[in-house]
């Protein structure tokens, strides 16, 4: 996905590796808790200002969280 280390199901992409980062699709509340991490923040690939509203990207400090942040990811853009 743009470039980046990312997983897939089927062909819509739900995580990607993105400077030390994980960023995830989310929506709802796990939207929520990821934007509210210190330092976490909306995707934005191109770096002109137009971040991707469902994408949030998570810093490596809070890596433990990850797991679950990818399990509701991948569930999120299964449906």
């Amino acid at each position: 996905m743009f470039g980046k280390p990312c997983f897939k199901i089927g062909k819509k992409a739900f995580v990607c590796f993105f400077r030390n980062c994980m960023v995830f699709k989310l929506n709802g509340e796990y939207h929520s808790e990821a934007l509210s991490l210190d330092g976490s923040e909306l995707f934005d690939p191109s770096g002109k200002n137009r971040p991707m509203k469902e994408w949030v990207q998570v810093p490596f400090d809070y890596n433990e969280k990850w797991k679950i942040f990818a399990e509701k990811s991948a569930k999120y853009v299964a449906e």
